[in-house]
């Protein structure tokens, strides 16, 4: 059911260029459990094998039906613990629809200290391969879980130690994409002011037209307007990210990221101001 949901969706889209790209979560089509095994590399039975193979199949054919409609599939990143095998697949879709144009992304997450490096392992399985890169870069959706996880379990925490290092991280990733932007297509997913700005002077930089299709800017629907607004007038490639579907299914998942991430306090304290000045401009049409 889901994955027809999944194909309609893309169908729907088909020929429609204001639609461009579909997001894709694992764990919805994946049971968690299998993906947490699986990532930690324990045998699996023949009936979870079975089933996994059943996932992929599932994934090959929503990025077969976004293949043919000329739509692209975001991948999402998810918990580090469930990562391995997300990356793996992503990985192998990439390796089969990406030989020409991109049509499938990974997501890199970041705020993982580690998700630099294996942004640039990636650009060279793709370059090993003949196949172009997508990448999604974020800068991450599940900090608190993933640190009370790494105390409770006695581990070392995957996540940067401060703000300062994840925007490092997220930055390098955006410069490194772009200097290499013959073998990647960015889609540069930030509510950030500085590193949107980064992006822009990057691609004046190495002479690459505001509308290049190889550079996307994304944010939430609803938020960060001034960000979406503004680089779209001025030409750019832009997509706002809008999650859909029944209401007792959205909101609670809405509400999960908002509870995941509490950065959504700042954001929303800036959304707010940036209305009330908009408001007080509109008082003096």
């Amino acid at each position: 059911k889901t994955t027809q949901t999944f194909i309609n969706t893309i169908q729907a889209s088909a020929g429609k260029d204001y639609i461009p790209f579909v997001s894709l979560k694992v764990t919805g089509f994946c049971r968690f459990q299998l993906l947490e095994k699986i990532h930690l590399k324990k045998n699996l039975s023949k009936e979870e094998e079975q089933e996994f193979e059943r996932f992929v199949a599932r994934v090959d054919l929503i990025c077969n039906h976004a293949h043919q409609c000329q739509k692209m599939i975001l991948i999402d990143a998810e918990e580090s613990w469930i990562q391995h095998p997300i990356d793996d697949v992503t990985n192998r879709m990439m390796m089969k629809y990406n030989k020409e144009s991109v049509c499938v992304f990974n997501t890199f997450q970041m705020y993982r200290h580690d998700r630099l490096q294996y942004l640039k392992e990636s650009h060279q399985l793709a370059l090993s391969n003949h196949y172009i890169l997508g990448a999604k870069l974020v800068r991450g959706a599940y900090m608190e879980r993933e640190r009370q996880r790494a105390l409770d379990m006695g581990y070392t925490d995957p996540i940067q130690p401060n703000k300062e290092s994840c925007d490092r991280d997220y930055n390098a990733g955006v410069t490194y994409c772009i200097e290499n932007i013959n073998s990647i297509v960015l889609f540069n997913g930030t509510h950030n002011e500085d590193s949107s700005k980064l992006g822009v002077q990057l691609m004046e930089k190495y002479g690459l037209p505001p509308n290049d299709r190889r550079v996307w800017f994304s944010q939430l629907y609803g938020m960060s307007e001034n960000i979406s607004f503004n680089l779209a007038d001025a030409g750019y490639c832009v997509a706002k990210y809008l999650p859909y579907g029944p209401v007792q299914d959205v909101v609670p998942y809405l509400m999960r990221r908002a509870q995941e991430n509490t950065s959504v306090t700042g954001q929303t304290g800036r959304e707010l101001s940036l209305i009330q000045k908009e408001l007080e401009r509109r008082k003096h049409l």
